[in-house]
């Protein structure tokens, strides 16, 4: 488990999808865990998830998922440009996406794509959680996410949508995209593996976190 003392208080641990499951599920156990994190994350409406690059994914997907179960319009937004991932680990298309659309070459609605929940959290949701891939992979994501067809394009989601959930990239290896991210949301979850509990790894990511510009306020552990 990691240590308050360490990194960052442990919001919720939670082990993932099933393995070989055909739509994302979360166990009923995980879906408990991340409506305890969306209770702090009460009156916020836009949230970076962050941390290490596959645990991320998947923590940013669960709290997304979490979401929509308890009934709130939710937006999962990707924004690890360099290495996009949602769209294979999802079974999405992988383009058009966010790429496209800050380039001006895709329009708002080519790039929402609806993404059926299964398993638990498919009985409390009332439609689809919405997703908006990376798109192609791009050589200067911070630039990308610096442009002002960003900020715009993060406004809207937060008037449509109650919650927008963007899946940043790695913080320790990417810190002034993930920066440029962070920008735009309220607040930030940190996504770890258990294995990041101490050691470098701990303090890389401790050093990481105190760098953003928007309060990072816990971490989901992410097991297997």
């Amino acid at each position: 488990m990691l240590r308050r003392s360490r990194l960052l208080p442990v919001l919720a641990e939670i082990a993932g999808p099933p393995e070989g499951a055909r739509t994302w599920s979360l166990r009923k156990g995980d879906l408990e865990g991340l409506a305890q994190v969306l209770l702090r994350l009460d009156g916020q409406r836009v949230v970076l998830v962050t941390g290490d690059a596959e645990a991320t994914a998947v923590a940013a997907t669960a709290l997304a998922s979490a979401a929509v179960a308890g009934g709130r319009r939710t937006v999962l937004v990707e924004c690890d440009l360099t290495t996009p991932r949602l769209a294979v680990h999802l079974g999405l298309a992988a383009a058009p996406g966010v790429h496209e659309y800050l380039v001006w070459e895709a329009e708002p609605g080519d790039v929402l794509q609806p993404l059926a929940l299964g398993g638990p959290a498919a009985s409390g949701a009332t439609e689809p959680l919405v997703c908006v891939c990376g798109g192609r992979p791009a050589s200067k994501a911070e630039t990308l996410l610096g442009l002002q067809s960003f900020s715009h394009m993060i406004e809207k989601l937060r008037h449509a949508y109650e919650l927008v959930v963007l899946a940043g990239p790695p913080v320790a290896e990417q810190q002034a995209t993930c920066e440029a991210a962070a920008r735009q949301a309220d607040a930030v979850v940190g996504a770890l593996p258990t294995t990041a509990a101490a050691g470098r790894a701990s303090r890389s990511f401790r050093n990481a976190f105190k760098r953003l510009p928007a309060p990072a306020i816990g971490a989901i552990s992410v097991g297997s």
